[in-house]
This record gives structure tokens, sequence and C-alpha cells, in this order.
């Protein structure tokens, strides 16, 4: 047999995602460049990896153990590769981090640096809803967790990153009633929530709860970008993340509606099992953290001041 690591590449992940074009797209590849490479992987095996029935790509029995293998294969090369890297004092390893969904917003700034100085580090960062996230911690699955709300029954050390602020939104296309006080906005209008178990939602409902509001009319929406565009388009209010929405009050898409107690603040914490054995590289990235949190803060979150 004479298969390259490339081809190990493709099929493993041709396992994972179950679709040639999705793997292509997931590679970076051209779907023919991935066909090819599968075909002259399956010429070395007398056994099916892979059959299609219908239109739906199925993997076999021995394709199973092939891509079990393969992933085997592949993690020691890597390992080989890290190993390379440590021995010319350079910092290498992956990094895996779970951030809940509007985290997005605020991860990639503790990244990028640490990143661009240690090119040896793979970074996987899944952006996902807070249940996953919890999830992943208690498999130890990842490395780190970026949560604005701890979970408290997880035994967990942290790291605080920086405020995390919601306020009361709405559209500035179609404002609501001025004869309407801001008051009974939350009676008149359809207020937006993000789905059951989201942090921002859990936020919002014991807001409302701690000062006796009545929200006859609600809309659930299941990401934040959802709720986003609802908001802009007029379909009702929320209590957002002003992390989310820097662009859309620029714009003027958006208005910060002044209201009693808001805005609301938590913080944003990286999170990790506190039983955890924390690999080099995860130990490297905490210790860059507390050296130069503060100025990525500074540098790149200064407009938090104006609101």
């Amino acid at each position: 047999m004479n298969y390259t690591l490339h081809q190990l590449q493709i099929f493993l992940k041709i396992t994972q995602l179950k679709s040639i074009t999705k793997a292509s797209e997931a590679l970076f590849l051209s779907q023919p460049a991935v066909s090819i490479q599968l075909k002259k992987f399956q010429d070395q095996f007398s056994i099916p990896l892979t059959e299609v029935v219908g239109r739906q790509l199925y993997v076999t029995d021995f394709g199973k153990e092939i891509a079990e293998a393969a992933e085997n294969i592949l993690n020691e090369v890597q390992a080989i590769n890290y190993k390379t890297l440590s021995f010319k004092g350079q910092v290498a390893g992956r990094l895996k981090i779970s951030v809940v969904s509007t985290g997005k917003y605020v991860m990639p700034y503790f990244l990028s640096d640490f990143t661009n100085k240690h090119r040896g580090v793979d970074l996987i960062m899944d952006v996902t809803n807070k249940q996953s996230v919890v999830k992943s911690l208690e498999n130890n699955e990842v490395d780190f967790s970026l949560v604005s709300v701890i979970p408290e029954q997880l035994n967990l050390e942290k790291v605080e990153l920086m405020a995390n602020k919601l306020y009361l939104v709405g559209s500035t296309k179609k404002k609501f009633d001025r004869k309407v006080s801001t008051k009974k906005i939350f009676e008149t209008y359809p207020m937006l929530y993000r789905e059951d178990g989201s942090a921002t939602r859990n936020a919002m409902e014991e807001y409302i709860a701690s000062h006796n509001i009545d929200t006859p009319k609600r809309m659930t929406l299941t990401s934040n970008e959802a709720l986003k565009q609802a908001v802009i388009a007029g379909l009702g209010y929320s209590i957002m993340p002003i992390i989310g929405i820097k662009n859309e009050l620029k714009s003027g898409d958006l208005e910060i509606l002044p209201f009693k107690d808001l805005p609301m603040v938590t913080t944003w914490h990286l999170v990790w099992q506190k039983s955890k054995n924390l690999s080099p590289t995860a130990i490297a990235y905490l210790e860059f953290l507390k050296a130069e949190k503060h100025r990525i803060i500074e540098e790149n979150f200064g407009w938090y001041d104006q609101y």
C-alpha cells in the first residue's frame, strides 16, 4: 500500500461529515480533488470503504475501522510535529476552547496575538449554546470555555476577562409610539428572546421577573444573529449584550432605550475544571492572558465606555 497522509486526512474528514461536498469545503479543496483522492485511497483496498445509497454517502464497517486507524496515525504525526517545535523552544500543541454564542464577539481578540506568536499552536474553537459548552466541560472535551454565567454545578477555576453589558435595544426604523411610556414598552410590544438555556435569555427573564414586568407578547429566536436581525427589522425589542451590536449602533440601525436598572452587567470568564491536567500549551495561554488581557481590552473594547 502506498497511501499518503493527505489521503488519510481527506478520508477521515469524509467519514466525519458523511459528505464529499462538506469535506471539500472543510478542507478548502475542490470537490473533484476530494473525489479523486478518495478513489485513489479506495483503490488500495479490496473491501469497500464507503457506499452511496440514493444520494447519501455511508461509511462501511470496514471503512469505520480504517477511519479510526487514520485518525490515530494523523494524531501521532501531529504529536511528532509538536515535539519537534517544543524541542526548538516553541509553544506547540492543540488548544481547544468552547464559547457561548455571544462570546464569538469576545474570544478571538484574546486569542489572535497568542496564536500569531506561537505558530505551532492549533486552535479549535467551538461556538455553540450554553448547554453544549457546559457539556464539553463536564466531558473534559476542551481545555477552556468562555461563559458569562459560571455553571455552579461544576468545580471550576476561572480567569476574569471583561464586563458583559446588556441593554434594552430596539430598531431606529420602527420606533415605538412615544405616547406609550417607556415603562409600558414590555407590555405593548413583542419581546424577543433567545432559546431556553441561553445565558442571555436567562438574564432577560431574571430582570423581567425581578421588576414585575408583564410581557404578554413573546417571540423566540435560536441564534444571536437571528435575534439581532429581527430587532433591526422592527419585530420587537430585546435585552441584548452590547458586545454583539457595536456596528449596528454605529450605523444607526439599533438604539439603546434607557430603562431602570439597565444595563445588566455580568462578566466574561474563561473557565476550566479544577481537576484538569492542563497541557503546556494551555498553561502558556493562561500566562499570556494574565500578562496581556488589560492591553487587549484597552485596544479593542475601549468603545464600551461610551455606553
